[in-house]
């Protein structure tokens, strides 16, 4: 790639045409029409992804294989919602988590970056946020606390040399946009590997009735975390189905990935009914084979984007009685465990820091699996 930096914002590169269901995946459930967490209405999606350089690691000059991921709940305004987090494995960060365990509430983006640019991506959105978002209260600043998650790209990004910068921040930012969403090698989840195969972002949603309603739900994940062995599709153990050639990598960290999860729903509910969504998704990653290794982060955010109404000075909220929630609940696994799977088969075989080589998944051999079956 000779050094030559490729942006691919969102909206200017393919989307990604193989998903699960191309594949003949079975998977429970009616997704939405995008079967993208953009199908709830408001929600806006955009990515800046960095490739440059090739082979021998120089800390600071590359290869650099990383990126940025922007999620804004109910577009470009300053417009708190409802929101509610959960760790399975705490050997992460996400940002700002502490307020909306306070408050219940989300103000602003949410941003997935790796691991070493949280700092420069938070103090980025809280930049951003003064300049295009405004406050009903003069003396609050919009987006004070942001909420930046991360996983770790070091396997083929030069990670110590903090090659994202405030302008990707603010490109992710102003990018950001309905509609289809970009998937694998693109955004956060650029340099991201999954049960040794290439990864990155995926995506999915679920209708769901509930009495005469039909709400959406919808999935993003930035999925860098398992082993090979773990990996289960569908309830078939992909290891001992494809003997692939695990990647040779020269590192001397072997530390492991984690996963950030992104739900976001149209159903009116409480902070703590979010928090119950939640701490679903972990049995979405179980389902792909995901047992929370000790080194691994991970973090979950859900929110929804039906918030209270002010009247007469108070905050008047719809909720569904939690007795209705169970439909939600299964969309969340559902969901999760799809975007994961999204995320491996949209993503493409990648080179990065010394050579290290990560495969992507087998499409073709994905579908001749499930033809059989």
């Amino acid at each position: 790639m000779n050094n030559l930096f490729f942006f691919f914002l969102f909206g200017l590169s393919h989307i990604a045409l193989a998903r699960a269901r191309d594949l003949g995946i079975p998977l429970a459930g009616k997704t939405g029409g995008l079967n993208a967490i953009t199908d709830l209405k408001g929600v806006e999606v955009g990515h800046v992804t960095l490739i440059s350089g090739e082979g021998p690691l120089i800390v600071g000059k590359g290869p650099v294989r990383t990126g940025v991921t922007a999620i804004f709940p109910k577009g470009k305004t300053n417009s708190p919602v409802p929101a509610a987090w959960f760790s399975l494995n705490g050997n992460g960060e996400l940002t700002g988590t502490a307020w909306i365990e306070e408050t219940g509430f989300l103000d602003g983006p949410i941003v997935l970056t790796n691991t070493n640019s949280v700092g420069i991506a938070r103090d980025a959105v809280q930049k951003w946020a003064l300049n295009h978002l405004t406050s009903k209260n003069s003396d609050e600043d919009p987006a004070s606390l942001p909420v930046v998650g991360e996983t770790w790209d070091g396997r083929l990004n030069d990670i110590r040399g903090n090659h994202v910068t405030r302008d990707h921040v603010f490109e992710a930012l102003k990018s950001a946009k309905s509609g289809p969403v970009l998937e694998g090698n693109v955004g956060g989840g650029t340099g991201m590997v999954s049960f040794g195969y290439k990864s990155g972002i995926g995506t999915s949603s679920r209708e769901v009735k509930i009495g005469r309603e039909v709400y959406t739900l919808g999935a993003l994940v930035q999925s860098n975390f398992g082993s090979r062995e773990e990996l289960t599709i569908s309830g078939i153990n992909i290891a001992s189905r494809f003997k692939d050639p695990l990647p040779a990598l020269n590192l001397q960290s072997k530390k492991d990935g984690s996963i950030i999860v992104v739900i976001g729903t149209n159903a009116p509910l409480l902070a703590q009914q979010l928090k119950r969504l939640a701490k679903r998704v972990p049995m979405g990653i179980a389902k792909v084979g995901g047992i929370a290794h000790d080194s691994s982060g991970d973090l979950f955010l859900a929110f929804s984007t039906q918030s209270p109404v002010r009247k007469k000075g108070k905050l008047i909220y719809e909720s569904l009685p939690n007795e209705e929630m169970d439909e939600l609940f299964r969309a969340t696994v559902e969901s999760t465990e799809e975007a994961i799977i999204n995320s491996l088969i949209a993503a493409e075989t990648m080179v990065g820091i010394n050579g290290n080589r990560v495969e992507a998944i087998k499409k073709e051999k994905l579908q001749t699996l499930f033809r059989t079956h």
